[in-house]
């Protein structure tokens, strides 16, 4: 099983990087053949990935949440995934490229550097730790995607303010669906982080004796949501819309990124389990 394992490993962001490549390709090129053979590889991709995380948590009696960079092919998958959906569902096919360099690069960076650590804390036996870090997670994935909308969202408004009517132009949606799509994905993510955090602190201090409330990493999520909140009520309230909308999501998803890697290496004192 663990050659399996490594494997599999080393061969989740190749797959990345193809599917990316042939969303590319389809973006920028038109070519046929890339447009009919993307979203079945990002299928097969995630059968992979799927396969990956059972094959690890088999092998090392653990799920794959035990350091950051486990973490980091949780949110690739995570993310991932909630492109896949979006396409089938939406039927929104040119954003691919832009969403999935996430997933690879998350996913490049585990592969390189994920340790096989069969021993590990016992408080990751919890159920309650298990939806803890998945609502995080998927929240964070749902930022990010939010995020790449926003991105996306100012790339077609200075493009057409400065009426350059490229491929950008022609081959993304519109700004109201761009827009829309953006809000869709903070206000599920906004909605995961709230599940995230109360999960958290009912259970975190019963499993851990030094557990602060003030601790760096609570402290960071609490401030993205914050940042979510305050932007979400503004749209509702005072009608904010478009490109403050837009920057807002890229601030906040600036910040979940730096919480979820500078914080948890560096600064946070009980979100480490290994």
């Amino acid at each position: 099983m663990k050659p399996v394992l490594e494997i599999l490993t080393y061969l989740l962001p190749i797959f990345y990087f193809v599917t990316v490549w042939l969303y590319a390709r389809g973006f920028f090129s038109d070519e046929k053949v890339a447009e009919q053979l993307k979203t079945p590889v990002l299928g097969v991709t995630l059968v992979l990935h799927i396969l990956y995380f059972v094959i690890r948590t088999g092998h090392l009696q653990h799920p794959p949440i035990t350091s950051i960079f486990e973490l980091m092919s949780v949110l690739a998958f995570s993310i991932a995934v909630a492109y896949f959906y979006l396409e089938t569902r939406t039927k929104v096919r040119g954003t691919g490229y832009f969403i999935l360099n996430l997933s690879f690069f998350f996913q490049l960076l585990s592969s390189l550097f994920i340790r096989n650590e069969m021993n590990v804390n016992p408080v990751l036996r919890s159920n309650w730790l298990g939806f803890h870090v998945t609502s995080a997670l998927l929240g964070y994935a749902a930022i990010a995607i939010s995020a790449v909308y926003g991105f996306l969202y100012l790339m077609l408004y200075h493009d057409i303010k400065a009426s350059r009517f490229g491929v950008i132009y022609k081959k993304l949606p519109s700004l109201e669906v761009l827009e829309g799509l953006s809000f869709r994905a903070a206000l599920f993510g906004f909605t995961l982080l709230t599940i995230a955090m109360a999960l958290g602190a009912l259970w975190l201090p019963r499993a851990f004796e030094n557990y602060s409330y003030f601790d760096s990493k609570p402290l960071g999520t609490f401030l993205i949501w914050l940042l979510y909140g305050g932007g979400l009520m503004a749209k509702r309230i005072a009608r904010w819309k478009g490109r403050k909308m837009m920057i807002l999501s890229l601030s906040a998803f600036g910040l979940a990124f730096f919480s979820l890697t500078i914080i948890n290496i560096f600064f946070s004192e009980f979100h480490t389990f290994y």
